[in-house]
Order: C-alpha cells, then structure tokens, then sequence
C-alpha cells in the first residue's frame, strides 16, 4: 500500500488532470442530493452519450423530487422508454415517493442511510455522499474497478464473490478527506476516458508513472475476470390483432424483462407453446390458419444475458367483448403507454404507421 504521501500525491495528479480535462456535464454543475442521484440511476448500464438526453428529459419532466414522486409510475416509464433495464425507473418512482413521504423531502446525508433507500447500492450511496455531502467514501463502479486492478496491480478477478470488499475497502482507504466528490468523479473520468478497457491512452495519464500496470506493460491482462455470461436465447411472437380501430395490450406483470411494461400480445416459443396458441385462437375467436399467416416485421433484441429473435403478426377480430387480460385501447392512442423496446421498434415501423393512419 502506498504511504499517505504517495496518496496524497496521487489525488493531487487526479484533481489536477479533472480540472483540465473533465466533461461539461449538467449534473457535475450541482451538489444537490437529487441531481446526483438522478444521473447515477441514468447512468447505470448505460453510456454516458445516451443516458446525457435522458437526465435532461427527467430534470425537464420532473425538477424535484415531489414532483417525480408524485406522478404515476406508468409515466415515469414512458420517459424511461429506450433506455432499458427498467427496474431502475421503478426503483427511481418508488424511492422519490419514500424520500418525500418519509424523509421529508431531503435525501438522507450518510452513506449507510443512502444503502436503504431502493435500487441505491454501495456505488451511488458513495456517489451521493461525497459529492452531495462531502463525506469521505470512495465510489466503486466499473470504470474504478479498471484503474484501481492496474494501477495497484490487483490480479483478484472482480467478478469473484469478495472481490466487491476487497475493493471497496481499497477505495475507502484510499479516498482523501478534502474534495473527496471531486476525487472520486476524478477516478471515474479517469477510467472513462483514458483508463479505458481495450485501448487505453497511457501517455495521457496523470498516474502513469507509478502504475503496475505500465511499469509490467499488462495493461489488457488486468482488470481479471473469471466467469462467462450465460446467454439466453428466446424467441418472440407478438401478435398485432386489429379489431377495426383498436388492438390489444397487455401488461408484463410478471417478474421478468420489462416487468410494468405493455407489449402487443406474446406468444413465446416454450413448452407450452402450442396450448397458448390454441388458447389464444380461442378467446379471440380466430381461424387457426389466420394466427401466423401474415408475418409483417422482425426484430432482435440483445440484453446482457438474452437474445431474442422477435417476429410481429397481424390479425383481425370482429369479437366485442372484453378479452382478458388483454387491455383494448385505440389505435391512436398508443402512444400514451410505456411499451417494451421490442414493441417500440415495431411501432416504429413502416406497418404500423400505415396502420394508424387507416385508423
């Protein structure tokens, strides 16, 4: 471990080199709790080119936290729509609503306070709390993860179950008691733009002369990761059914992808793929030839652990009463509900658009 000195130096280069080099970004022009806290959620598996449009889109809708936790979740998703991973705008609506009918509005100020609120883990905890409340937490994200392993010459592999505290506690330790918001965002633009993952730029960086990692020239062997994603494949069957001028949604309810999301209905290839079928013939009242005769669109969708191979159908129905537990809206006004990204693509198809203009 490098002695106080060596520490201090070290957050001396790094607040040095974010000075001169740090992006213009809107949350970076504020301390406030929900700022910070907002952009953190955002920026959760998600690059900060695209999570950028989304923050402004949010602080637009909803300026303060009453006035997030005061809206109805359907809406908040909607303005979610695109960015995926939706349990993190569910998370956001429901903590907005704890803050402001239990917390009375004000963000906790402690770092172990913060760790109870929903969807707030180690990461954002630290992130609030240094640069929000000036306590002196490290952060730990991806991009920290990467510099910390080379710089230190880390070869524990972060995907290990105690690597989390290994390096926690090394951030922790590590972070100074002056400016430690502005050390800590420091470390992550660090890691985004010069430390980065495939090509890193080590001329360009401020800690260059004492990291491990270019001393031994094993910049790609490190950070070390030991476990493979197991990737899911699946295929989709969304089935547009027109019933003059309105169709069908239906809600994912179930604990899955895009849980509280509406889709067009689905009949995904399981073993249980032909009864749904069958069964979904019946309560609309369709000819068992008609349900995948006329395939208009396809699509894959690519997650972190899924793939999906999407095809969208269109069939008709003259039947008038209500079929559960599909909801029957409008062709018009579908865009008043927050969809799933697969739906999305198809609606922003050229079928649909001629569709709705039928309508």
């Amino acid at each position: 471990m490098k002695t106080d000195y060596q520490l201090d130096k070290i957050a001396k280069q790094l607040l040095d080199w974010y000075a001169d080099h740090k992006r213009d970004l809107p949350w970076r022009n504020s301390v406030n709790a929900y700022n910070i806290w907002l952009s953190e959620i955002i920026l959760q598996q998600t690059r900060v080119d695209q999570g950028l449009d989304y923050y402004n889109k949010f602080i637009r809708q909803y300026p303060t936290v009453d006035s997030l936790a005061d809206d109805n979740i359907n809406n908040v998703l909607k303005l979610w729509q695109g960015l995926g991973y939706y349990s993190r705008a569910r998370n956001l609506h429901q903590t907005a609503q704890t803050i402001k009918n239990e917390h009375n509005s004000a963000f906790p100020q402690k770092f172990d306070q913060l760790l109870k609120l929903k969807g707030v883990g180690q990461y954002t905890a630290a992130a609030i709390a240094s640069i929000s409340f000036n306590q002196q937490v490290g952060v730990l994200d991806g991009n920290v993860f990467r510099v910390l392993s080379r710089y230190f010459g880390i070869y524990t592999p972060i995907d290990a179950n105690h690597a989390k505290k290994e390096f926690f506690d090394l951030a922790n330790s590590i972070v100074p008691k002056k400016n430690p918001g502005d050390y800590n965002q420091a470390l992550m633009e660090l890691g985004a733009l010069v430390c980065s993952p495939r090509n890193p730029k080590c001329n360009d960086c401020p800690l260059r002369k004492n990291c491990y990692a270019n001393l031994k020239g094993v910049q790609h062997d490190l950070p070390v990761k030991s476990k493979k994603i197991k990737v899911t494949n699946r295929h989709f069957n969304y089935v547009l059914v027109l019933n003059g001028k309105n169709t069908y949604l239906n809600e994912r309810t179930e604990k899955d992808i895009w849980q509280n999301l509406f889709e067009l209905p689905l009949l995904e290839k399981t073993p249980e793929f032909e009864k749904k079928c069958r069964e979904f013939i019946r309560i609309f009242e369709l000819k068992k030839a008609d349900l995948f005769n006329q395939k208009v669109y396809s699509a894959k969708h690519v997650l972190s652990h899924q793939i999906i191979e999407a095809d969208f159908f269109v069939v008709h129905t003259k039947i008038k009463t209500p079929v559960k537990p599909f909801k029957k809206i409008k062709l018009t006004d579908i865009d008043k509900y927050a969809v799933s990204r697969l739906t999305e693509k198809f609606l922003e198809s050229g079928f649909f658009t001629k569709e709705i203009l039928k309508a």
